[in-house]
């Protein structure tokens, strides 16, 4: 399809037709180099980047590609490795480099993008097909499993690659490659008018961003048969059924979170996005019942989603264990991403309360302080005696999984992540998320210094002038704005807006104290414990902590005791917070009878008085494996 050359969008995800709020452009938004956000950036470009190319090495996925490139008469020599879906996670570090680029400008990978171009347009079939297992394994065919091949999701990451490569370098080889894939997805039925769904939604929001990039209205109408078509149940329901593909209910109807929680989160993306370019009020109002199910019932403290194992799905209602987590990684980028679109939509402040705590909890602890492990699950609850470590059951972040969908998605996120901090006009300019760094809308440029998220105080200087809109955060009670001799008291969980003029500095101060945070009583699993909060982090308490001979599971936390905010250097996390409470005996025995009276033998134990240092969630488990829970039995 012909691209319309005036039009080249650079973030990562921008609606054409207008919405409530205006994405700025990629290079319109700089992290600053030294706040925790930039340096995970620059650590993503030269950690965890460059790990997933060589991990995609030595897996095969890139083999993959070579072996139908380059296969002779005979056919394509060796076999296809990997899972069915290996092309995605090459996929996802494309996109990761395409906004790298746009980011940076870096010439790193040119040569490497030159090469899988070749590849892919010597593997792509004369009608836009494109998938490595189907076209590489023998005996299979295009979509006679769409519900488990995963052909339509490897087709949207792709897309979506391409439109990340062209809005950061205007490459226009892989746009090319990715609209022809697009053209065959548009026209694709099961012979009877009805467009083939894929087990996994994603290609969705990938249709919508293509139509954004190119105008090309076909790829907007895809995404809408994607939508009207899924829950009719047309595929295979397979061992978990339908819920598990998200193909139990039409997407205007299902205003649950269900079944598996990463294509929920996916297809509301993709529908969300719909509806920011084709205005059906539909939409947004199940959108927004399915938010309020997701985020109101079904959500962890730390912003992850999905609690059980079996299925990667979500539980009912306020089935949320901490032991039992599953929490993929995946599935708080998902939420993010969802979020995004959300409040692009409405600019209501709670869908960026929801981004910011997902990213500084759930999606921050998936990557080590080296970039080069990752989790996949993220249990909020590790048990003394746990052995081992895998992608459903971790003690420790691992290099690499067999399922490695989540080390390529955290690239992709943290490369284009200062898309996400404002958006902007002509007449102002908005700040969702408090990241240290300069935000630049057509007449107002804001500077924000500060050590947020571990500090509260944020000097904010204006370039400019316009309307300046800054969300205090719904745990900001307190907060207040300085300017000059003005001082005022600030209203929490909402946006505050104000008139700025050029070289006009605002001090704003977000009070931090330590919280003490409960569950609502339906949480069963977490009746009778405490998490702590400061600001948007969550704290864990980690074995590493502790005095030799007193285990995570003994301690018992005092709610009335003092909360102390440790300042440190030359540590993981610049805070940690000192708690108070006891750590009572371990029992002899698995069951021991329970008295009401006062224990008089002489072998029985009092508890002991202990102080204990809990650090941010994000950090845990950078120090080898060990026990750790956020969730803390009181006295």
């Amino acid at each position: 399809m012909p691209l319309e050359t005036e039009h080249v969008a650079q973030g990562p995800a921008v609606p054409r037709r207008p919405a409530t709020l205006t994405p700025l452009a990629l290079r319109s938004a700089e992290l600053h180099p030294q706040s925790p956000l930039g340096r995970w950036q620059s650590l993503n470009a030269a950690a965890t980047i460059p790990h997933c190319l060589e991990n995609l090495e030595a897996t095969g996925a890139v083999q993959n590609f070579r072996r139908l490139a380059e296969a002779g008469p005979e056919g394509p020599q060796g076999k296809f490795a990997g899972p069915w879906f290996a092309d995605t996670d090459l996929y996802k570090t494309l996109e990761a480099i395409g906004w790298e680029i746009g980011r940076t400008g870096t010439a790193t990978w040119n040569d490497l993008l030159a090469e899988l171009a070749t590849l892919m347009e010597k593997t792509q079939a004369e009608d836009g097909y494109l998938n490595t297992y189907v076209q590489g394994v023998e005996g299979e065919e295009p979509f006679a499993h769409p519900d488990y091949t995963h052909e339509l999701y490897s087709a949207g990451h792709l897309i979506q690659a391409a439109v990340a490569l062209h809005r950061g370098r205007q490459d226009r080889r892989f746009l090319q490659i990715a609209t022809r894939l697009a053209d065959f997805v548009a026209k694709l039925d099961d012979g009877e008018g009805n467009p083939i769904i894929d087990g996994h939604p994603e290609v969705e929001t990938a249709l919508v961003e293509l139509y954004r990039e190119t105008g090309e209205k076909d790829y907007l109408t895809a995404a809408e048969r994607q939508i009207d078509r899924r829950g009719h149940r047309s595929l295979e329901p397979g061992r978990f059924g339908s819920l598990y593909y998200q193909d139990h209910l039409p997407v205007r109807e299902n205003v649950e979170a269900l079944g598996h929680s990463v294509r929920q989160l996916y297809l509301a993306a993709g529908a969300t996005d719909v509806y920011l370019e084709n205005g059906d009020e539909s939409l947004l109002r199940a959108m927004e019942k399915l938010w309020d199910s997701a985020f109101g019932t079904k959500m962890y403290i730390t912003g992850a989603h999905g609690s059980r194992h079996r299925d990667e799905a979500y539980g009912d209602p306020f089935e949320l264990p901490p032991d039992r987590a599953y929490a993929e990684t995946c599935a708080s980028i998902a939420a993010f991403q969802w979020c995004w679109r959300m409040l692009l939509a409405t600019g209501e402040a709670r869908y960026a309360e929801e981004m910011e705590r997902a990213l500084f909890n759930g999606i921050a602890a998936s990557t080590s302080h080296t970039g080069k492990a990752f989790f996949y699950s993220n249990p909020l609850q590790l048990r003394t005696g746990h052995e081992g470590s895998d992608e459903d059951s971790p003690s420790e972040r691992l290099p690499w999984y067999g399922c490695a969908c989540c080390p390529p998605n955290i690239a992709r996120l943290i490369a284009s992540l200062q898309g996400y901090v404002a958006t902007g006009t002509e007449t102002g300019l908005q700040l969702h998320l408090l990241h240290a760094g300069t935000y630049a809308a057509p007449g107002l440029s804001v500077t924000v210094e500060t050590e947020y998220p571990y500090d509260g105080d944020i000097v904010l200087t204006a370039v400019g002038s316009g309307e300046l809109s800054v969300r205090i955060p719904a745990w900001a009670t307190g907060a207040t704005a300085e300017r000059g001799d003005n001082r005022l008291s600030l209203e929490s969980g909402q946006y505050w807006r104000t008139e700025v003029e050029d070289g006009d500095q605002i001090r704003l101060t977000l009070p931090m104290p330590p919280t003490l945070v409960r569950a609502d009583d339906r949480v069963d699993a977490v009746r009778g414990s405490l998490a702590v909060t400061r600001g948007p982090l969550v704290f864990a308490v980690e074995q590493a902590d502790l005095p030799t001979g007193v285990l995570v599971e003994q301690l018992h936390l005092d709610p009335s005791a003092p909360i102390t905010v440790e300042r440190v250097t030359e540590d993981l996390t610049p805070v940690r917070l000192r708690l108070s409470g006891i750590a009572r005996p371990l029992e002899p025995a698995l069951y021991a009878p329970y008295s009401t009276g006062t224990a008089t033998s002489e072998d029985s134990v009092s508890p002991t008085s202990i102080d204990f240092t809990a650090i941010p969630y994000s950090a845990w488990a950078n120090r080898g494996p060990g026990a750790m829970r956020v969730w803390l039995p009181v006295l």
